[in-house]
């Protein structure tokens, strides 16, 4: 009797891990994401308000679109993972001009580091494209589109 209490325990034990596991790995995903950072002091334009329901259920968008984890060059980021904010890697506002002298900071160089240019590359270049692929869709491409006029 005494082994089979435990028995019962274990798979009872192993039952509640997996079940904590799951519900850990679901993260509560808003249907809008105003984005905001703390690497900007200031906004210059109005925060864009992205529509994540549109994104990826509408427009089939998939996550690791937007969302990634890069190890040897490819992401490596799958749904289910944490998602962090773009700032928790990309920390500083906007590249800075090379002073006179100095090399320019490379495509690639600014992207990794920089909020402006990776958030830039990322939707406006997505934007951009979903245009060229298909001009009469109505994709925002300008920026007043994306960040309305501040009141």
């Amino acid at each position: 009797m005494k082994k089979r209490s435990l028995a019962v325990l274990l798979v009872a034990s192993v039952a509640v891990m997996f079940l904590f596991a799951g519900v850990y790995a679901t993260q509560e995903v808003p249907d809008n994401v105003v984005m905001d950072s703390k690497v900007f002091p200031k906004h210059k334009k109005a925060l864009v308000t992205l529509s994540h329901k549109k994104h990826n259920v509408d427009y089939k968008i998939p996550c690791a679109d937007c969302h990634h984890v890069y190890k040897d060059g490819k992401n490596v980021w799958k749904e289910g993972d944490e998602v962090q904010k773009c700032d928790a890697c990309h920390t500083e506002a906007k590249a800075p001009k090379a002073k006179e002298g100095e090399p320019k900071l490379s495509k690639q160089e600014k992207i990794m580091k920089y909020m402006y240019s990776a958030i830039h590359e990322n939707c406006v270049a997505c934007h951009k494209a979903a245009k060229k692929a298909d001009p009469a869709k109505a994709v925002p491409t300008k920026c007043a589109e994306c960040h309305p006029k501040k009141k």
